[in-house]
């Protein structure tokens, strides 16, 4: 009997280890999922970019785009991901940080860490998003070099340490004032946003984008449906960024990032309300494709910040209001000299704002983890008053700098003629026989504000 009763707790305890084990492996296969979702954002972002530049401005836009990607995952790798596990409580370096180093036991395989390479992995791409939201807001008249400085420096640097402070089980926007930010509406978007403007103030407008009075011309995409099929990739994934913006607990409820009882079917509902919201706001606004796709993203993002617990038709009102505003802060913004070339600032940046804002007005005294702050409106806007100087801070000064040693932007000729021509290899459309041609002299009454 005694025998009995060790070889059946023997085998309760082999099951017990082999389902711990069958949860951990479950963890790792969703993230990894989502990671791979991901990348169709960035499939989005090349696609919609490339289809709202002009044709002698496509290819470096697309290469632009890909080299974003290509620079932000490795230093995200030798610095990113310390960041994010040095900072929490401000500017003092946590312990955990060692395990962000990248000479780490954790930053490499290791068959007793199946957590590490796939929490990295999903912020890793977080990071690109951040680099490729700027990407398309200076299209047609960055340098390349200074562009990818600029991309490393908001996707492996400024943006992360944002998520420590803000989007961290101890950080202490959430520790000290309740923020509540589940799906990274002001920790990625308005610190993207805010950065974006902080460069494009110093970047100036293309090149006939403004008449001497002052008044916009529009600047035509060349391929509307190229950019708005992109635009609903990004949607598409989307849904990987926003599942990566739940934790998987083995054995459990999933939780929000904060450690609060979340579900992936509240996600679903007020991911789909509010991107649908959007769509109908902007074209309510605008009757313009390109900005009902640009009303689904900001939709989403308009509700990111409580995707677990608003009433879906409450996310789907928030879409609406986003998708009517946004287009009036893209106008807006144009009055005021700024040349965004997809209104990234509006949809990211002004997104980022609702997304806070909604939450510290509908979702005040919502609970929060151990002791810590309710919910409210002082601390939702405390935290957006931080994200959006830590965004535009770094993006306005270094952008500075680099305009005034005059590497900022590309040489009048260059952008007249069209970037393609100098940092391309091959034409986009060889068969349509239209080149452009090199312009040696500039003329002054053209130059813009800078």
């Amino acid at each position: 009997m005694e025998q009995q009763i060790t070889d059946l707790a023997a085998k309760v305890a082999a099951l017990e280890t082999s389902s711990a084990m069958s949860g951990t492996i479950n963890m790792e296969i969703f993230y990894w999922w989502c990671t791979a979702l991901m990348i169709i954002i960035h499939a989005g972002f090349l696609a919609y970019e490339m289809g709202a530049s002009r044709t002698k401005n496509v290819l470096a836009t697309g290469m632009k785009n890909l080299l974003a990607f290509a620079v932000v995952v490795p230093t995200f790798f030798l610095f990113g991901w310390w960041i994010y596990l040095a900072f929490p409580a401000g500017f003092s370096i946590d312990e955990a940080a060692m395990a962000g180093l990248p000479w780490s036991e954790n930053m490499g395989p290791n068959a007793q860490d199946n957590a590490s390479g796939i929490f990295w992995g999903a912020f890793a791409l977080f990071a690109a998003t951040t680099s490729s939201i700027m990407s398309g807001a200076v299209i047609e008249r960055i340098r390349l070099s200074a562009f990818l400085v600029l991309a490393v420096v908001l996707g492996s640097a400024v943006w992360i340490l944002g998520a420590s402070w803000g989007w961290h089980p101890a950080g202490w926007l959430t520790a000290s004032w309740g923020l509540h930010d589940v799906g990274a509406a002001g920790c990625v978007h308005l610190i993207a946003g805010a950065f974006t403007l902080g460069v494009l103030i110093n970047l100036g407008p293309r090149i006939g984008k403004y008449n001497a009075d002052g008044t916009a011309n529009a600047i035509k995409a060349h391929n509307i449906p190229f950019a708005v099929t992109g635009l609903m990739m990004i949607i598409v994934g989307f849904f990987g960024f926003l599942g990566g913006c739940i934790i998987f607990v083995t054995g459990d409820q999933w939780t929000n990032i904060y450690g609060q009882p979340a579900t992936l079917s509240a996600f679903s509902f007020n991911t789909l309300m509010a991107m649908s919201g959007g769509i109908i706001g902007a074209w309510l606004k605008t009757r313009d494709p390109f900005w009902m796709m640009s009303g689904a993203l900001i939709g989403i993002i308009s509700a990111a910040s409580g995707l677990d617990f608003w009433y879906p038709p409450i996310a789907f009102l928030l879409g609406i209001f986003a998708g009517v505003t946004a287009p009036m802060v893209a106008r807006f913004l144009e009055k005021k000299g700024i040349d965004d070339a997809v209104g990234a600032v509006a949809v990211h940046g002004y997104g980022g704002v609702v997304g806070l804002m909604a939450v510290g007005i509908l979702g005040a005294g919502y609970p929060n983890m151990n002791d810590m702050p309710s919910v409210s409106f002082t601390g939702q806007f405390v935290a957006l008053i931080v994200f959006a100087a830590l965004g535009f801070v770094p993006g306005y000064l270094l952008s500075y700098a680099m305009k005034a040693a005059n590497v900022l932007r590309v040489p009048y000729n260059v952008e007249v003629a069209g970037l393609d021509l100098a940092e391309s290899t091959i034409e986009a459309y060889p068969e349509s026989g239209a080149s452009p041609r090199p312009v040696t002299s500039p003329s002054p009454a053209a130059v813009p504000a800078e």
